[in-house]
Formats: structure tokens, C-alpha cells, sequence
């Protein structure tokens, strides 16, 4: 039997603006949000829970497929459970350099800097794993298919880090693997898949960055008018 429709509500009142203050608007966001930067350089600098809470509140408001929103947060300051997600991180980063990654591979990571070797997931103040159901479960123990879920927390994870990003923290996108031990060491159930662990604080003082450009917008974005 088909479920029944939801009830409909006002749309929410948008703010009214000309066409100068709208293009003012998307001209600063664009300008703030290139300044962001993937940073591997933390501070231990507390950020308060409240932060993050209204972080993961932009998060969840993303669009999902038939609004099922399969996204899960676990945000973690928890040192120790921080020091076993960097110890399970760190082995299979090993493995990944040592075994699995093809060459092309590291040779693209190379210009970066990067190796297996990840203590800003003990240093950042907290870490996020994001999660994705691939099914639900009823009360009866039945599952629910999920309708694109990969790209309802995509979406999610991008809210995620403009949010963080706006609220003056850096943050780097994290994706060991596999990432299986997130479940062992959250106690997530196996519905859950990880998606990615968001590392954010503080920049660390002195924190540098690669040298890198953006495509200009002529290389990613085509009008056709």
C-alpha cells in the first residue's frame, strides 16, 4: 500500500533582494568559500560542542533521495577513541602505501606531501564520521531500500564542510581503506557504511598548505543560453 502523502506547509519566507544584492551575496560566499583549504596542520584549540552541533544541523538539512536522509553523524572528542581510530587508520594507510595503492596513485599524492602517518586524528579536536545507510530496518526487523544515498550525504558532507568553514574552522576530508573499523570502533550497526571522517579545529600556527590553483570556471562549468 502506498504511503500517504505529506501534508504540505507554506515555503518558508525568502528574503527579497534586487539583482545587486543577490549577485553581492553569491560574489562574497564564492570569495570566502575559495579561501578554504584542506589543512593536515592542527591546533589541540577546544571547539565547543554547540559549534559543531549547529554545523550538523546545515548538514542534515540537505535534499535526499525521497527524504529519507540517510546520513549519520558520530562526532568524537573523545581522546581515546580518538587515539584507536588514528591506530586503526594508520594500519591501513600502511598497507595502502606499502601494498595497494597503484603507482599512478602515488605519484599523484606526492605533490602533497602525504604519507601513512595521521596525528591530526589525535590532535584536531574533533573528528566527524559520516556515515550511509545502505538499508533501513523497521521495528520488525525488516529492511528499507535507500534511494541514492551516496549522493544525499555527499550533498550532506558539502553543507558539512562550507559550515564548518564558515564558522572559522579548517577541516580535511579523510578516507582511509577500507574504512570497516569505523563501525567496530563507533559501535555503528552494519546498515551503516562509512562515507568519509572530517577531521576539523584549528589551523596549528604557522600552518602551510600546498601551492595549488582552482580550475578557473571555464573548465568546469559550460552556459548555454
Amino acid at each position: 500500500m502506498p504511503a500517504a502523502p505529506y501534508a504540505t506547509v507554506a515555503l518558508p519566507t525568502h528574503e527579497a533582494l534586487d539583482d545587486v544584492e543577490r549577485e553581492a551575496r553569491a560574489e562574497a560566499f564564492a570569495k570566502d568559500m575559495a579561501l578554504r583549504r584542506t589543512v593536515r596542520d592542527f591546533a589541540p584549540t577546544p571547539v565547543s560542542r554547540s559549534v559543531i552541533e549547529h554545523c550538523l544541523r546545515a548538514a542534515g538539512s540537505a535534499p535526499s533521495g525521497a527524504n529519507q536522509q540517510p546520513w549519520r553523524f558520530v562526532a568524537v572528542a573523545d581522546a581515546d577513541i580518538k587515539r584507536r581510530i588514528r591506530e586503526a587508520a594508520e594500519t591501513e594507510e600502511r598497507n595502502f602505501y606499502a601494498h595497494r595503492a597503484p603507482e599512478q596513485w602515488l605519484e599523484a599524492l606526492a605533490p602533497l606531501g602525504t604519507d601513512a602517518d595521521k596525528p591530526f586524528l589525535e590532535v584536531a579536536p574533533w573528528l566527524i564520521a559520516i556515515f550511509y545507510e545502505r538499508f533501513a530496518v523497521d521495528d520488525d526487523g525488516v529492511k528499507h531500500k535507500r534511494y541514492y544515498p551516496h549522493e544525499s550525504v555527499g550533498i550532506a558532507t558539502g553543507l558539512l564542510i562550507a559550515a564548518l568553514h564558515r564558522a572559522g574552522l579548517a577541516t580535511l576530508t579523510h578516507t582511509p581503506s577500507p574504512m570497516g573499523f569505523l563501525n567496530e570502533v563507533l559501535g555503528r550497526p552494519r546498515n551503516e557504511m562509512p562515507f568519509l571522517l572530517l577531521v576539523t579545529g584549528h589551523p596549528a600556527k604557522g600552518c602551510r598548505v600546498p601551492d595549488i590553483r582552482r580550475l578557473p570556471l571555464g573548465e568546469i562549468a559550460t552556459f548555454l543560453e
